[in-house]
Formats: C-alpha cells, sequence, structure tokens
C-alpha cells in the first residue's frame, strides 16, 4: 500500500508535528480526502464572496427626488440660454387709423410762421387748402392742388420747422409756405405724419373743415370739395 516518507532517505525531513506521512503507491487511494478538501474551499470560498449591501428605505425617493431637480434645472436652462442668431422682437406697430368725424368742427385759432419766423394768422387765410409736406414735399402734389385752386382759395403748405417752398405755383395760383415748429396742427387732427405721405385739409371760409384728407394720392381725393371753397 504504501510506505513512511519520513523514514525515508530520499525525501526531506518533513515537521514533526504532521505525524507520520504515507505515500499510498495508488493515487486513487486519496479521492476521498481530494473531494473533502475540495468541499472544505468551496464552502470557504462561499463565505468570503461578494456581500449583498443592504438598501436604505430613503434610497428610491431620493433618487426620484433628484431626477426632479435635474430636469428642472434643465428646463430653465433652455428657456434663458442665449440663442445665437435670434434677437428680441420690437414693438408692433399701431395700425394706422386715419381721423373721423373732423368734417364740421372749426379750426383753431392757430398762428404759423412764415420764413422770416413772422406769426401768420392762418383763420386769415381762409378759405383755403392747407397740405402738411412735414413728411413728404410732394412738389408735384402741390403743383396739381395749387392748379386747381379756384379765385380766392389759397394753398397753404405747412412743414415742420421752417416753411418748405416748393416748385413755381402755375399762373393765378396762390401757395402760401409756412412752417408750424408747434405742431399744433397735427395734435389738432390726431394726424401724425407718415414718411413719403402728403395730408390735406380743406377749410371754408367760415372756418369750418369740409374734409381731411390723410393721404394725398390723386386730385380725385379732394377736387369737389376744393371746387366747393369759392362758394
Amino acid at each position: 500500500m504504501g510506505k513512511p516518507d519520513a523514514d525515508g532517505p530520499e525525501l526531506p525531513d518533513l515537521p514533526p508535528e504532521w505525524g507520520r506521512v504515507v505515500v499510498p503507491d495508488d493515487a486513487s487511494a486519496l479521492a476521498a480526502e481530494a473531494e473533502q478538501v475540495r468541499r472544505e474551499l468551496r464552502a470557504r470560498a462561499g463565505q468570503g464572496g461578494p456581500r449583498r449591501v443592504a438598501r436604505s428605505p430613503l434610497a428610491l425617493p431620493l433618487l426620484v427626488l433628484l431626477v426632479t431637480v435635474l430636469a428642472t434645472v434643465a428646463g430653465l436652462m433652455t428657456v434663458t440660454w442665449p440663442r445665437s442668431g435670434r434677437t428680441a422682437p420690437g414693438p408692433t406697430p399701431a395700425p394706422y387709423a386715419p381721423p373721423t368725424g373732423m368734417a364740421g368742427r372749426p379750426l383753431p385759432a392757430l398762428d404759423l410762421v412764415d420764413a422770416g419766423q413772422s406769426p401768420v394768422p392762418l383763420r386769415g387765410l381762409l378759405p383755403a387748402m392747407i397740405i402738411l409736406v412735414d413728411a413728404c414735399t410732394c412738389p408735384d402734389d402741390v403743383a396739381t392742388a395749387a392748379a386747381l385752386a379756384p379765385a380766392g382759395v389759397t394753398v397753404v403748405t405747412v412743414a415742420e420747422d421752417r416753411p418748405v417752398r416748393v416748385s413755381p405755383p402755375p399762373a393765378g395760383a396762390t401757395v402760401r409756405p409756412l412752417a408750424d415748429p408747434a405742431g399744433g396742427l397735427r395734435a389738432f387732427l390726431h394726424l401724425p405724419p407718415r414718411p413719403g405721405v402728403a395730408a390735406a385739409l380743406l377749410v371754408d371760409r367760415a372756418g369750418m373743415l369740409v374734409t381731411v384728407v390723410p393721404e394725398v394720392r390723386s386730385a380725385e381725393d379732394y377736387r369737389a370739395d376744393l371746387a366747393g371753397l369759392a362758394a
């Protein structure tokens, strides 16, 4: 079966506490001992393996709260983060509304100024077609109105700071260039200036407004009323 190795001359000395060691002639004789060693190794590996970590009961609520906070911060950054290539929209201009209900109202006693800055009472020039040329000199419209004005009707051009003299009026026509630095006529009409647009008002000899033309486009806008001013 075997012989003691501790007494054999060819083997090194073994620790005396191991006792008598016998080496079997057949290795299968150690199968039982090998299986016992394997069982002990597996048991030790199971005891020293990964341990389950106990979960705190607050772990899930804290995770939900963290996700909510991150989503809120991301939303705020998306809204407030400046975007290139985009500008804040400017205010939307109010739609233009021509004055209504002005016909039949008396022209206020306004004093305008001539080229020498001398005051000129506007009511002293009636009857008249008054053309506001502070936003557009519109010489062709002024010349047309002067050519159509009947005798005794004055065509008055009103600028903002100083009188604007346009092309010479037709023979027999009277065009009086004046200025309205205080803007009293525009304020009375509630008619703001519009670039490139001339406005007009026709006033009879009694000082009453016959009509207001917010935008002079052609002579047909005022022809009949202008002819009636001479009556």
